[in-house]
């Protein structure tokens, strides 16, 4: 055989070769789930360690730090139809990082965090029809930083953190009488920096860190019980397939909301920023990766979900702060040129 049929025949051969190589890839891409959208930046000051949430139809995004390390007590509002921002009265207490946020369907709430100095457990209500904030009665628990807050049925949650040791307790604000009330404390283990969301009624925590060990177990609340369900781990815990990759699903400062009965997590991470994003279904209790977060991969971001869209917004990166905001649609499907 000559020199140049030996060439034919290897480009031929490579070719074969390749076909199904570049097949697959076409419909891995094609099975990519999850629409990122980048949308009108953030107008306030680049930040990170900021609160964010949704009151009705409209996102708020407030206090945080910036580059230069100031706290900061601006609040802002975004108008999802108008894809608009606007600022509104500033946070009355002292500037902050690390504090909760939720909302209800007519009011916001913000407390707790870090001055820089000590840790707080004063509580703020905002009224988005008047631009008015009114102080509530202080949290129910130990003033600290890095807890976690969700909303159910229109009342808050708040829960772990650190006030100079780890917690787990867990507490309920109601809207109508201003009082927290102590529930059972969730199972596993003390944790700060963790995330939520809700699905049906049934608040999720997840993530975080204790003592330099980022946390995997996942923990389901009822409030009709007043109990707390354990979930599988999110690491690579069984013999099986499902789990090999979740240990992605670990790190602190992760966003979480949920969409069409399903829970999502987004940035975050462990020893660096990070870009994943997973989908969980409480149907199975198993775990999906959807398309990457398409902005710059960060922690210390937040978000909150919207007719059926997932919001993310600010945070830092290597050093960098962030004042982009991206929309996520779960059921889209993945396009690099929007």
């Amino acid at each position: 055989m000559t020199y140049k049929a030996i060439n034919i025949y290897a480009m031929f051969f490579f070719f074969i070769l390749a076909v199904p190589f570049l097949n697959s890839c076409t419909e891995e891409d094609e099975t990519l789930i999850g629409n990122w959208v980048e949308l009108s930046d953030f107008d306030g000051i680049p930040r990170g360690d900021a609160v964010g949430f949704a009151i009705g139809a409209k996102g708020y995004v407030g206090t945080g730090y910036d580059e230069d390390g100031d706290r900061l007590k601006d609040f802002w509002e975004y108008d999802v139809a108008r894809n608009t921002w606007m600022q509104k009265a500033d946070f009355p207490g002292i500037e902050r990082n690390a504090a909760i946020g939720f909302g209800t369907d007519t009011k916001g709430y913000i407390g707790t965090g870090y001055d820089g100095k000590d840790k707080l457990k004063d509580f703020y209500e905002y009224d988005p029809t008047s631009n008015t904030w009114t102080r509530k009665a202080d949290f129910g628990g130990s003033a600290r930083y890095g807890a976690t807050a969700m909303t159910i049925n229109n009342k808050g949650y708040v829960g772990t953190g650190y006030d100079l040791n780890y917690l787990k307790d867990f507490w309920q604000y109601d809207p109508a009488t201003d009082k927290w009330t102590q529930k059972p404390s969730m199972g596993g283990s003390k944790r700060k920096d963790a995330t939520t969301f809700v699905i049906d009624g049934i608040g999720y925590i997840v993530t975080g860190v204790d003592n330099a060990t980022y946390e995997d177990d996942l923990w389901a609340y009822n409030p009709d019980t007043e109990s707390w369900t354990e979930k599988r781990k999110i690491t690579d815990d069984t013999d099986y397939e499902f789990d090999d990759d979740y240990t992605t699903i670990t790190g602190i400062n992760k966003v979480g909301f949920s969409l069409f009965g399903k829970g999502y997590l987004a940035t975050g991470g462990k020893s660096s920023a990070g870009s994943t994003v997973w989908e969980y279904n409480p149907d199975t209790d198993l775990w999906v990766e959807r398309t990457t977060f398409e902005g710059s991969s960060r922690l210390d971001a937040v978000g909150f979900a919207i007719n059926n869209r997932g919001y993310v917004t600010t945070g830092k990166s290597q050093g960098y702060y962030l004042d982009d905001i991206w929309a996520f649609d779960p059921q889209a499907e993945f396009n690099e040129d929007d």
